[in-house]
Order: C-alpha cells, then structure tokens, then sequence
C-alpha cells in the first residue's frame, strides 16, 4: 500500500457528508509550484513592473523565504502595484493565466483525491494566501466551490491598493477555516485539511485529520513528528526531455512517411479512401508505439457496432487524433478548424483523410464545409470531431457546439462517444512533445438519432455532453 492508497482508505472511513469538511492549501498542493511566480513572470514579460516594486518584492520574498516573515509586506507590494486596476480586466488575465499556464501546474492526483471526498460527500473548500486572479479558475476547473483566499479591496469595480482583510496566512488561514466550519456546521475534529508549507501548520493543528501534501522539508519534519501522513504526488510531465522530444520527432516523421507512403498507395489504386485506412490501420499504432504510449480501449466494440457513425471525443491534446486512429482505424475522416490545417502534428493526416477545415469566424463558411461531410455520412464513411471545437487546458469539459450532433441529425446516423482519459498528462495542450504512458479510451453505447429534431437537438445535446461528464468523472475503469 502506498501512502496515497492509505489516504484514499482515511477518506472511505472518515464521517460521509457534508459535515466532514476538506480544506485544500492552493500553491505547491493543488498546483505544482507557486501561481505567484506565474503572475510575476507574466508582469515581467510585458513590462508591467518597476524597478522599484521588484527590489521591494525581492527583498520581502527573500524575509518570507529565509527570515520566517509572514506574506503580508508581500501581498502589500503586490497589491499595491494593482491599484486603479479594473477588477473585470483583472479577472480576464487570471484567465489567460490559468489557461496558458496554471491549468498544466495542476496535479493529476490531487483531482482522483477531490473525487474521493466527494464520493463521500464531503464539502470541499480551498484556503489559500493567494488572490482571486490566481485562485478561482483553478477552483473552479476543480469544482470547489467556496474559496477562502486573500482579497484585494474592490470600489466601484476598481482595485484601491489595498487588501480587504489581512492575508490568509498561517493563524489567519486557521481563523478563516474554523469560520467557515462554523458556518457550515462542521466539526473540525473530523476535517481533513492539506497543505505543502510549514507557514500552514496553524490550521493543520487545527483539524483532525492532517495531510502534508507535497511538504517542502521543514513541513516533512514537523508532520513526521506530530505523525501526520505524508502523501507525494507525481509532478505533472510537461517540460521536454531530450529523450521525449527525440521520441516526439521521430514519431511524427514517421507518421508523415506513413501519409506519404498512403498518398503514393492512393494515386497508384486510385482510392484515396484505400490509402487512408492503410496509413490508419498502422500509422497511429506506429507512432505510440514509437512515443512509447500505450491505449487500453474499454468498449471497443461499440466502436463497430453502428457504421457510419459521428464519433465525438473529449479533446485536450494532440495525442487525442492517434488515439481515435487506434479505435476507429478505418472508413473515417474529421472534421476540424482551419488553424490545424498549418499545425504540422496534424497536417499529413488531415490531408490524407481529407478533413473539413471549418472556418469558426465565418459561420456561412462553416455551414458550406459541413456539407461534404454530411454527404461523406451518407456514403458509409463515418466522422470524428472534437464537440468542444478546441483543445482545453485540462480534464475539464468546455461547452459543446452543435455542429456534429447537425451531422448526425441530418445524415441520420448515431453518434458515438469515445472518451480519453489522460491524454493531457501526457502531452499538454500548449506542448508539441509527448511522454511516454498510458492512455484509456472508453468507446460508448451509440446514441440513436431518430428521434432528434432541429427544435429537441439542444436536449439531446445536454444529454451526451453528460455522458462524458459522467465517465470523465468516474475514471478510467
């Protein structure tokens, strides 16, 4: 039994329901590093800090790291260099943070814990020093719904310099969770609480049940004295390696011979539709093999069962096409938007397959291209598209469009669900290198369209976008 095993079995066996709270420290627990130093790059990158405020953020950094300060001097600078800051505009840079950035920081474990907790009904909260621009989108992609975080102060939607409280830092952190305890009706006895940092053992003394989570060393010693548990999560794969990024290239040249041996075989059978699943029965297979990823397909005869088909997946990577190559192999094309036309991880299928590009900011354009696709339907070749339209930053559904469930309605063909898990551990959205490991599949019961119309699409829309979420939720099996 590893240590995350044990902590799994103290969930089961803790008091279920909401009475049994579980508060969860953001930076270094949650996340894989410090939001904070995601803000500052940023800041640095566009110019947005002055000499001035770097040396006095320097140097409270240094008395909060090596002197034992507490964050407030830190917090103070920051915020203060906020100041005249529209709180909407704010907002909207924390969300192009977490989702260039913050959303890859994120530890794929820590997301089976929540589950956990929520498999035993638990309330979920997060308790953390940082500010709403670096804490809400991580919350709220997790589905903690009440954050306990260090405001700045907002007057007619604009940021004054200062904090509205003092920060949730070490006893202040302790004080806002035993509130909110007492708030919702909780016994802090039976909570768990979990936190990387020694500046938070206030409020893990506070619980009954504490968790160093990721601790740095002076956290390790402190909970090995007191007998806490000490549970260590993978750090998330998203940097290159030299041996990853050799594996990177050589499988997408191998994919591109693959493509081209596929259009040479097409010109000489003169069946472009031949040549494609030639390259798709071996190309994607070749590629894995060669990342050093293997698919562990579960319901792979569903993807049989009903042809043609509109097979829709969740999509955060780009590993997700190689993933479908190795489930539907054969009679398939896609469809996707223009940009992957130019993205060369995508290209030499796309054009093997000969893929609809779809114009999303001409909608006419997009209507006009969903045309021969409905007709390939009708022609016994099925189609792959991605609802969400693009990749997302993390496991997290986005919102569905309903250009694939038109295809389906109009040609009269079921739609398929295939859902990929971890495929975004192993090649991030915003990465062009893969790493090696394990993909799951889970190919879906067909959902029958004959009984969808234009006026009852957006019902049945909701109801294969919660299949996904279901099963997404759940795990792989």
């Amino acid at each position: 039994m590893t240590a995350l095993d044990d902590l799994y079995r103290a969930i089961a066996e803790a008091p279920p329901g909401p009475g049994t709270l579980a508060a969860f420290d953001l930076d270094g627990t949650l996340i894989s590093g410090y939001s904070a130093s995601v803000v500052y790059r940023d800041r640095l990158r566009s110019f947005d800090i002055s000499l001035g405020e770097l040396l006095r953020t320097t140097g409270a950094a240094f008395d909060t790291q090596f002197r034992g300060a507490d964050v407030g001097a830190l917090m103070d600078i920051a915020v203060q260099a906020l100041a005249g800051r529209q709180d909407d505009e704010l907002r909207e840079w924390g969300l192009r943070l977490f989702r260039q950035q913050i959303a890859g920081m994120i530890y794929r474990d820590a997301r089976d814990i929540l589950a956990a907790h929520r498999r035993a009904g638990h309330t979920i909260v997060m308790a953390t020093s940082a500010t709403p621009y670096q804490a809400q989108y991580v919350a709220d992609d997790l589905d903690i719904a009440d954050v306990l975080c260090s405001t700045p102060e907002v007057v007619d939607g604009m940021l004054t310099g200062r904090l509205a409280a003092p920060p949730l830092w070490g006893e202040a952190k302790a004080k806002a969770l035993a509130e909110y305890a007492a708030d919702h009706g909780a016994d802090l006895a039976d909570a768990f609480a979990y936190s990387n940092g020694n500046e938070d053992v206030p409020m893990l003394e506070s619980v009954g049940r504490p968790v160093a989570l990721n601790p740095d060393r002076s956290l390790t010693r402190r909970a090995q004295r007191s007998e806490w548990p000490v549970v260590r999560l993978a750090e998330p794969q998203r940097g290159p390696t030299v041996l990853s990024t050799a594996r990177t290239a050589t499988a997408l040249g191998a994919l591109m011979t693959a493509s081209a041996v596929g259009v040479g075989a097409g010109l000489l059978t003169r069946s472009r539709q031949n040549a494609a699943n030639l390259v798709g029965t071996v190309g994607p297979d070749l590629a894995l093999a060669i990342l050093g990823i293997h698919v562990e397909v579960q319901g792979r005869d569903n993807a049989w069962s009903h042809r043609p088909a509109v097979f829709m997946f969740n999509h955060q990577s780009s590993l997700d096409v190689l993933v479908l190559g190795t489930v539907i192999r054969r009679d398939v094309t896609g469809v996707a938007k223009q940009e992957a036309a130019h993205d060369p991880r995508f290209a030499p299928v796309g054009a093997l397959l000969d893929v609809a590009y779809v114009d999303r900011a001409d909608t006419s354009r997009a209507k006009a291209a969903l045309a021969p696709a409905v007709q390939k339907l009708k022609s016994g070749i099925s189609i792959a598209i991605a609802p969400e339209g693009t990749r997302s930053p993390t496991p997290k559904l986005g919102r569905f469009k309903k250009g694939g469930f038109h295809l389906a309605l109009q040609a009269g063909v079921p739609v398929v669900p295939i859902v990929i898990h971890d495929a975004g551990e192993l090649m991030w959205r915003n990465s062009f290198v893969a790493h090696p490991g394990t993909v799951h599949a889970e190919v879906l019961d067909p959902v029958p369209t004959t009984d969808w119309t234009t006026e009852n699409l957006d019902d049945h829309v909701r109801e294969v976008r919660e299949l996904f979420e279901e099963c997404l939720r759940r795990g792989p099996r």
